[in-house]
């Protein structure tokens, strides 16, 4: 046995992979922001994800004719360009264009259809039609572009972090996702349990913790307890469509309320939820703020807690349910931390809510945007077999019953929830006809007692059986959860020993075929995508500067002497004759030259900036105001 072992499995059980023996990584596929994390030195790290070292990449996307662009760059692009600016793809994860996210209120984004098995997006200026599977997997890409260059070379793995209430079908689409962007995913870990592991192996804790996770889109709590480097999930509870985005709409109703208007009379749906979210943001550190919405609107932190009080109450029942599940009583729980996980925690209403909730308060001196990130790196390295840390086991649980519809529409439960994985169920059936010559089997999951009401997973038949009286057949079937949560299901009749099976992969999106296309196309066209990609890069960058020049000189032109000017111009006529051109790296050359030919205007430019803002103004004055622009960062 490996001296570092780590693994969702029976004791026992290694599924270490022998080919996954370097760069390996955790990636935390947020709503919200996404991370990707290593271990080096022993110690798991979150790895930057632009230039200027930044750990958080928005988990948004932002389609054009010619090109994909993600991240900072897409969001700032979010309220100009709604319909093409794809954010918060998670909470469209397994979902059908049905899904009631499709209807909420000030979603922008224009739906290719309103049936089918799977929510697609129209986008860009051709109005091209993705599904949510590929809008996350370019945001894997990134990830694993800037892990590749942070590591030097190829990954050889990853685990990817889901909500530990994601279903069968989110799951599935969170793989599929990643096999799109070229990982090799090792393992699905639940977010709430990575963040245990890295919160216990940091503190080196023992006990029973609570671990809250409120996120961008989704809500998971779970109940673990930590004894001897056992990590054991006792229970796990939630809400995958409830998050920080719905404390954003909250607040937009508020705003919509205030200026004495309609919802469809709001104007711009992403401008405003873009304005509340900022003012979210100020509010975790000030006690009032002023939006600008149909004038300048000003918003009180109590406004806000009063707003997002019934979404903070929406997560008490699960969190109930799960110390219940727990063995521990919901009144007076004997819990030796509550852990914060998720941006949303950092709204001090949260911290207040939780703490009332669990007669104590939180734990959250670990960062808790990098937490999961950070067990997911953890995970990954002892996967690769390459981690020098104590013995660790981890014991994860299904958080959804599995089970067979009957007659009747009633649903059989073949492996309850909480149930530890992997795992597996077997139960026997008969005919309930008279020469029946076959099954129709129809997988769900779900807590309901009837089909309707639960999630359907898959159908599939076994046929060929001899005539029979009515219960004369006897039918195995065998449920099996493997370590990502996955369900793989197999049917076996006794008396002629007839076999069926089936991995359980929902038709809530790609087919394989369509998945091995696009993964067929992304090799055959990789060199020229990425030529073409080079160039579309340089040629925006040439415009971003282009036009910034441009606008410098309008406005202050006036403080440049006429030979540098002349340079300047000259500069700009270079770099628009260049921009034209097919040459990337010429492109770029003459971009530098506009940026070393203005930096002096810059600097003067600023200075300028700065003495009139200074004029008249008291010193205590400037501190107020520096303080005000400070407190704007938050969740």
């Amino acid at each position: 046995m490996s001296s570092g072992l780590f693994d969702i499995a029976e004791p026992g059980e290694s599924q270490v992979k022998d080919k996954c023996v370097g760069r390996v990584v955790g990636i935390d596929l947020g709503t919200t922001n996404s991370l990707v994390a290593t271990v080096r030195d022993a110690n798991p790290v979150c790895l930057a994800v632009d230039d200027e070292g930044g750990k958080l990449l928005p988990s948004v996307v932002e389609y054009f004719a010619d090109r994909v662009v993600v991240g900072r760059a897409a969001f700032a692009d979010a309220a100009t360009r709604p319909r093409d600016t794809i954010v918060s793809v998670k909470r469209f994860m397994g979902r059908g264009p049905a899904d009631a996210e499709t209807t909420r209120r000030f979603t922008p984004y224009v739906f290719a259809t309103k049936t089918g098995p799977v929510v697609r997006f129209s986008v860009g200026d051709a109005r091209r039609e993705v599904t949510p599977i590929e809008v996350s997997a370019e945001i894997l890409r990134v990830l694993r572009a800037r892990a590749e260059a942070a590591l030097g070379g190829p990954l050889d793995g990853a685990v990817i972090t889901v909500p530990a209430y994601f279903d069968d079908a989110q799951r599935q689409a969170t793989r599929d996702a990643g096999r799109l962007a070229g990982l090799e995913v090792l393992r699905l870990l639940n977010e709430p349990t990575a963040a245990a592991l890295a919160y216990g192996l940091d503190k080196k804790s023992q006990g029973t913790f609570a671990v809250y996770d409120l996120g961008g889109g989704t809500f998971d709590i779970s109940i673990l307890k930590l004894t001897g480097g056992v990590f054991e999930v006792k229970s796990t509870a939630g809400d995958t469509a409830l998050g920080g985005d719905d404390f954003d709409r909250a607040l937009a109703d508020l705003l919509v309320r205030k200026a004495g208007l309609a919802v469809e009379a709001a104007g711009d749906k992403r401008a405003l939820l873009d304005a509340a979210r900022a003012a979210k943001h100020r509010l975790t550190e000030t006690d009032s703020t002023v939006v600008d919405f149909q004038g300048q609107t000003p918003i009180g932190r109590e406004e806000l807690d009063e707003a997002i009080a019934p979404i903070l109450q929406r997560t008490a029942a699960p969190c109930r349910r799960a110390l219940k599940d727990a063995g521990l009583d919901p009144a007076t729980p004997a819990l030796d931390g509550v852990i914060l996980v998720g941006g949303a925690t950092r709204t001090p209403a949260v911290r207040a809510f939780v703490e009332k909730l669990f007669g104590q308060p939180p734990l959250a001196d670990i960062d808790p945007d990098q937490v999961v990130a950070l067990g997911a790196a953890v995970q990954a390295d002892l996967l690769a077999g390459a981690g020098p840390r104590e013995d660790v086991l981890l014991l994860d649980v299904i958080p959804l019953s599995l089970g067979l519809e009957m007659m009747g529409g009633v649903v059989e439960k073949i492996i309850p929830r909480n149930s530890t994985i992997p795992t597996g169920a077997r139960q026997t059936f008969t005919t309930y006809a008279d020469n029946q010559t076959g099954f129709d089997l129809h997988v769900v999951q779900g807590e309901r007692e009837t089909v309707g009401e639960c999630r359907s997973l898959a159908r599939f038949q076994l046929k060929g059986l001899p005539p029979a009286p009515a219960g004369m057949a006897r039918l195995e079937v065998t449920f099996l959860v493997d370590a990502d949560g996955i369900l793989h299901v197999t049917a076996r009749e006794e008396t002629t020993g007839g076999e069926a099976s089936i991995d359980v992969k929902p038709s809530y999106g790609l087919s394989d075929e369509e998945i091995e296309r696009m993964l067929l196309e992304s090799y055959q066209f990789a060199e020229s995508d990425v030529k073409t990609r080079l160039l579309v890069d340089a040629r925006v960058e040439a415009d971003r500067i282009l036009n910034a020049t441009r606008a410098a000189l309008a406005a202050d032109g006036g403080l440049l002497p006429p030979d540098e000017r002349a340079a300047i111009d000259a500069s700009v006529a270079a770099l628009q004759q260049a921009r034209e051109g097919e040459d990337r790296r010429a492109i770029q050359a003459a971009t530098e030259a506009l940026d070393h030919a203005s930096q002096g205007f810059a600097q003067r430019r600023m200075d300028e900036g700065l003495r009139r803002a200074m004029a008249g103004r008291a010193v205590a004055g400037v501190e107020q105001r520096l303080d005000a622009d400070a407190g704007k960062e938050g969740p």
